[in-house]
């Protein structure tokens, strides 16, 4: 297995010879992963991770030379990959980081899981990060503990990984608590309910980049919010596609309350990325919610037909307008 890994990097680097073959690089960092989740094993990860850091690094370069190209969006949408995350988000955090720069490669999630497969462990694993990483089930963490521990890039700094229920009421003191206070590079926030209104409440952070998910059924143009409940779970037996806390216009207008714009999604159109207004400025211009879903084909078929009716709507889904 080692050895299949490392021929297909030696490839990769062979053949890259500039920007134009960033797509093949991309393209090899794939296969990698997928090899990867076929054997679903981690028992293995410290013979690859060492191989998919070289290649990540020779990606991070070739973002940097490219980052003058074609629009903005476009790159974000075409530098998807997955190592770490649920979806793409690896690629799309490694290429605007790369653009961007870095200042202390510090990041915050809140329902992180088990810390493995989330969108900072990329970035804790391979590229030395720190992480302060939360969960509400604690069995989770302890699989993030046990992993980290045993894991060679991450033994002697491992993340902090916390069990803990966050509320808009407490969610501040537990992440200044954890030692996260201040500016950071990254915030993720994927909490399935609440996600709007723990992020108008954390005020203890000032990341320069934001990940967070929003609820698409609602499409471009509402702005709307699952109303504040602190002991909120989402039903995923009866409404297992309905569990989104807020639309994408509801994120945009709390972002600029917040002093950050919307620059993009990811392809698969489930979270939306947006960064602090003293932030790359002239990399990642600001873009609406219409531009998202007209660029992203699993958003573009969204017609109104998509926005649930009453009847169909869980008791907790009372929406209020933002």
């Amino acid at each position: 297995m080692k050895q299949y890994v490392k021929r297909i990097v030696r490839k990769s680097i062979s053949k890259l010879v500039g920007v134009e073959d960033l797509p093949n690089l991309l393209e090899r960092l794939k296969q990698l992963t997928e090899t990867f989740d076929t054997l679903n094993s981690r028992r293995i990860l410290n013979e690859i991770v060492s191989t998919n850091q070289g290649v990540q690094q020779l990606l991070s370069h070739a973002h940097r030379r490219q980052a003058q190209g074609q629009d903005a969006l476009g790159r974000l949408l075409e530098s998807g990959f997955r190592c770490f995350s649920q979806n793409d988000e690896d690629g799309v955090l490694l290429h605007i980081f790369s653009v961007l720069g870095t200042t202390n490669k510090k990041t915050v999630e809140i329902c992180a899981g088990d810390g493995v497969e989330c969108n900072s462990a990329n970035l804790i694993i391979n590229h030395g990060w720190r992480g302060l990483l939360f969960d509400g089930d604690e069995q989770n963490i302890a699989k993030g503990k046990e992993f980290y521990a045993r894991c060679r890039d991450t033994f002697f700094y491992p993340p902090v990984l916390c069990h803990a229920w966050i509320t808009a009421e407490n969610v501040n003191d537990l992440v200044a608590g954890g030692g996260f206070a201040g500016d950071i590079d990254l915030f993720s926030l994927d909490m399935d309910g609440m996600d709007f209104w723990i992020w108008k409440a954390l005020t203890c952070i000032r990341p320069r980049v934001v990940v967070l998910e929003f609820n698409a059924r609602w499409g471009p143009y509402a702005s709307v919010a699952t109303p504040y409940q602190p002991d909120f779970r989402p039903d995923w037996d009866r409404h297992p596609w309905f569990c989104g806390g807020a639309s994408l216009g509801a994120f945009v207008k709390l972002g600029r309350e917040r002093g950050y714009r919307l620059v993009g999604t990811h392809r698969g159109g489930v979270n939306a990325i947006f960064l602090r207004s003293d932030t790359g400025v002239d990399l990642f211009p600001e873009v609406t919610p219409v531009e998202c879903f007209q660029r992203i084909p699993i958003l573009s078929t969204w017609g109104p037909e998509w926005i649930p009716k009453r009847e169909e709507r869980p008791e907790w889904h009372e929406v209020v307008e933002i």
